[in-house]
């Protein structure tokens, strides 16, 4: 076997595409991060002029949702409620 094969295939492995891969996500988790990082500072500055960003990240929870899932998750919390006398 020549030292390209050695190379690129360690232990029944392609070494170069799995560099690739692991690089690849390294770069996607910083992205993330900084996306992370930019909404909290979203958030804060919400706060900052007296929003509630407890109810701002259930709102944003709930459009994520397609509207059948939101009026079930809806309905649920409603009969929960008021199984509890919270009604």
């Amino acid at each position: 076997m020549s030292d390209d094969q050695n190379n690129s295939q360690i232990g029944g492995i392609a070494a170069e595409a799995l560099r690739q891969f692991i690089e690849r996500i390294e770069r996607l988790e910083e992205e993330k991060k900084a996306l992370a990082a930019d909404i909290k500072d979203v958030y804060s500055q919400a706060k900052s002029q007296g929003f509630d960003t407890k109810i701002m990240r259930k709102i944003v929870s709930l459009r994520r949702m397609e509207e059948q899932e939101r009026e079930e998750t809806e309905q649920l919390l409603d009969l929960y409620k008021a199984a509890l006398g919270m009604v």
